[in-house]
């Protein structure tokens, strides 16, 4: 028989099982071990390290940005508060699609080319994650309700509201308080970087520039919880932010007011000025322009045309233009003439309409054709006989002329808390000669006795000087703000006083400059009628703008409006005590009697009537509040 075959050893399985069976316990045991060993290593000896990373991933500190001060008027009148305003927002971790949600929202509001090229550009900069970038601001309730109603369809859009600059008096203000606008690169690497961690905003022009680091506040933290997908949870901790401090001007918003209506839209400036102080009561430039187009962002077609226009709104005349002064200064270069003793009260000389000088062909003509005749400094003053002052200036010489107006603040920045100024041009031989490698001629100080040539003046410059004779030399430095926080500031900055050798002769030209308005020859006397109960103090001007040749008469008829005469006007009011001096230019506007001194007039007559009221200030708690 066959021997029998075996198909399974159960000995032999039974001694492999067991084998396996040992070595699998065992292997489970070295790694039961293992784990128990890893857990005791991170939960004991590296708990410390583990449960920082862990709550730094939890929570976190974030920045909050401080409200940012009010600005107001000397009585409390509002000229910059912050307003709240609603903004949608994309969060980029949250949108899965942006182009897509873009031109969704798209359909549902209006988003204009520019917004979108600024969205882009500011998602892409570092930001922190889950930070919402705004699309659009300032939306209307009917653009936040439709895209309430329709934010299913859009993920990752928000809705937020913040706080927004606001200009309540946008374009009469511009130049004056300037305007707040978005932190370019530039102006982020000089800033404190954790002070403006929460900023966007930052004073471009203005009082809102000068006066950035007191305006803007202090930047307050809180601490917050996060969730894995870095959504806030709850806030731990809050540091509360410190508003930054609240402004109060020298400037009186009705008198403002009055001077951009005086000005009625013609190209010029008006800077009044209290003596006393030093405050400037109103600094109006026109045109101006809406400061709130650039809070939140301008498009570009806007700002093109600001930009492009050729009345220039975005230019600050009252503190940037240069303009020549014309016989506004005459009454200065009067004063100079009687300390140098190139001339006195009762030298006189016969005027047939113009001057010449020895061995020369040239005429330098007077304003008045046939000229006035028989005329002393009073008579030339009040009737502004250029003639005169053609003869002084030659007597004088350049060089006198320089040192006895440059202490009058031509020539020189006048000191403003404001940016940007410009220090004009009080020639001399010295200057040009550095300047153009020429000499002094002798026409060329002519011209300048009358305020013609080389020399150039701003408007604030002008209502300095102006200032500076009503105080009888006292020279106070110009300032605009009058109160930081509710404190007012210290003394005014006082100069050297500028002394004569004869102090009654600031009398004699201030009665001079009274006559100028009030004789019934004076260039200003139009003005006299019906003053309400003061006097004024002025000198006239009229600035040229084209050269006209010798045997040529000026005729403003055939001259195109942009190279007409420019017309001013500077006087002080009342005159025995002084509270306003003020210098007006309309560019182009021919005669300063005719056009720039009924525009003072019209001021002075708001100044005084705004003293007379009791101030009504009908946002003083929510100043108080800020």
């Amino acid at each position: 028989m066959p021997k029998p075959i075996t198909l399974k050893d159960h000995y032999r399985e039974t001694r492999v099982f067991a084998r396996r069976a040992v070595v699998s316990v065992f292997v489970v045991i070295l790694l039961i071990l293992a784990l128990i060993a890893r857990m005791v290593y991170l939960q004991v000896l590296q708990y410390e390290k583990y449960a920082s990373l862990s709550d730094d991933n939890r929570v976190s500190v974030e920045p909050v940005a401080p409200t940012r001060g009010l600005i107001v008027d000397r009585n409390g009148h509002l000229l910059a508060d912050n307003r709240p305003s609603y903004s949608v927002s994309i969060t980029k971790e949250l949108c899965p699609d942006i182009e897509g949600t873009l031109e969704k929202l798209s359909r549902l509001v209006e988003i204009t080319d520019s917004r979108l090229d600024d969205f882009h550009k500011r998602l892409s900069q570092r930001r922190r994650p889950f930070t919402p970038v705004a699309v659009k601001f300032k939306l209307t309730e009917e653009e936040i309700a439709v895209i309430a109603v329709n934010q299913h369809l859009l993920p990752g859009v928000s809705l937020s509201a913040s706080l927004v600059r606001h200009y309540p008096h946008a374009e009469a203000m511009s130049h004056a308080v300037g305007y707040v606008g978005r932190i370019n690169e530039t102006e982020l690497q000089k800033l404190n970087a954790t002070n403006y961690s929460a900023t966007e905003h930052i004073g471009k022009t203005g009082v809102e520039a000068f006066y950035e680091s007191r305006l803007h506040g202090e930047v307050g933290f809180q601490t917050i919880e996060t969730d894995a997908r870095g959504r806030i949870t709850k806030v731990l901790e809050r540091t509360d932010p410190v508003p930054g401090d609240n402004l109060q001007l020298f400037m009186d918003l009705s008198t403002q007011l009055a001077a951009m209506d005086a000005l009625d839209g013609r190209r010029g400036a008006v800077v009044a000025i209290e003596p006393a102080t030093g405050g400037v009561i109103a600094l109006a430039s026109v045109p101006g322009f809406n400061a709130n187009l650039f809070v939140t962002g301008i498009d570009y077609a806007t700002y093109n045309s600001l930009q492009g226009s050729k009345a220039r709104p975005l230019f600050n005349r009252a503190l940037q233009g240069r303009y020549p002064p014309g016989s506004t200064i005459k009454p200065i270069v009067g004063l100079g003439g009687i300390e140098t003793g190139a001339t006195t009260w009762e030298y006189s000389i016969y005027d047939p309409g113009f001057y010449r000088l020895e061995n020369d062909t040239r005429y330098y003509r007077d304003w008045k054709k046939w000229g006035h005749g028989v005329v002393n400094l009073h008579t030339a003053i009040v009737e502004s006989c250029d003639t005169y002052f053609y003869e002084l200036a030659f007597n004088m010489g350049i060089d006198d002329i320089h040192d006895f107006m440059e202490p009058f603040g031509f020539g020189h920045r006048t000191g403003v808390d404001l940016i940007n100024e410009s220090k004009g041009l009080l020639p001399s031989r010295f200057w040009k000669k550095a300047t153009r490698n020429m000499p002094w001629f002798p026409g060329e100080t002519l011209i300048t006795g009358i305020g013609q040539g080389y020399m150039l003046a701003t408007p604030l410059q002008l209502a300095l000087s102006t200032a500076i004779l009503a105080n009888h030399g006292t020279k106070v430095r110009p300032r605009m703000v009058k109160a930081i926080g509710g404190i007012p500031l210290p003394a005014p900055e006082v100069g050297d006083p500028i002394t004569l050798k004869n102090p009654e002769n600031w009398d004699l030209i201030i009665k001079t400059m009274r006559d100028v308005v009030h004789s019934p020859k004076g260039t200003a006397r139009g003005i006299s009628k019906d003053l309400p109960g003061y006097d004024i103090a002025g000198k006239t001007g009229t600035a040229q703008v084209l050269g006209i040749k010798q045997d040529e008469e000026y005729d403003a008829e055939k001259i195109a409006e942009w190279h007409r005469d420019h017309a001013l006007f500077v006087g002080f009011a009342p005159v025995k005590n002084p509270k306003i001096a003020i210098a007006v230019l309309v560019e182009n506007g021919g005669g300063g009697g005719s056009t720039a001194a009924p525009v003072a007039r019209q001021v002075m007559d708001a100044y005084f009537e705004s003293l007379r009221q009791d101030a009504n200030v009908p946002t003083t708690k929510a100043v108080q509040a800020q």
